[in-house]
């Protein structure tokens, strides 16, 4: 696995943060229908409730006080857990792009952390996390060019390439895709973050053909 850092600016404003990371073998699929009705079941047992009651989630409240730290407004650049259940709560149905991002999507909405996944063969060098610079180059799968200013993103030999908010096309999950790269982000240190891997590394062994995998926190 390569080696991971966080920037000493993102340890001072967040000095609670832990990211749990996960690296893996496995096998794409368009779509795991047994997967699916796992994703639709605990979708179910969330819908009903409260919009408001969403940010009160230990792990996305604990994200969202990172973000107003780092100078974020949090409910203008929602984290992707949060996202995820405001679609539920919605009645939104939620994108299916591919076994594996199908169970980056259901180990987020069941932890509440977010989780960015990658494609590790994609990722040049080792990585920081930091936060994004004036006029950083970064285009979002599915949102083109954005502004991450401001934003914790991780940064390899070529640049930014993922975020808790929008992860970059670069390292995007394909069908190509042979190793992922997966990294929770936990920034108020909750106690549930093993309990959180280990449950994903459950997932990819069933659904995704998983092997060589490999778990460390920082």
């Amino acid at each position: 696995m390569k080696t991971i850092t966080i920037s000493d600016l993102i340890k001072t404003k967040c000095p609670t943060l832990q990211l749990g990371c996960l690296k893996a073998s496995i096998t794409i699929q368009p779509k795991n229908d047994l997967l699916w009705k796992k994703i639709q079941i605990l979708s179910a047992s969330k819908k009903d409730l409260p919009m408001e009651a969403i940010k009160d989630i230990p792990a996305i409240a604990s994200s969202r006080i990172a973000y107003k730290a780092l100078g974020k407004a949090p409910s203008r650049y929602r984290l992707s857990a949060e996202a995820l259940h405001r679609r539920i709560v919605k009645g939104q149905d939620l994108y299916q792009i591919n076994n594996v991002v199908d169970i980056i999507n259901y180990s987020s909405i069941d932890s509440g952390f977010s989780i960015g996944g990658y494609d590790a063969e994609q990722i040049q060098e080792d990585i920081t996390l930091d936060l994004g610079q004036p006029n950083e180059p970064y285009e979002a799968i599915g949102r083109g060019a954005i502004n991450i200013e401001h934003l914790p993103v991780f940064r390899d030999g070529q640049g930014a390439f993922g975020s808790p908010n929008s992860d970059a096309t670069r390292t995007a999950i394909t069908d190509r895709t042979q190793q992922v790269l997966l990294v929770f982000l936990n920034f108020g240190g909750h106690d549930h973050l093993e309990d959180a891997l280990d449950n994903t590394a459950q997932l990819l062994l069933d659904f995704a053909a998983g092997k060589n995998i490999e778990i460390t926190t920082i």
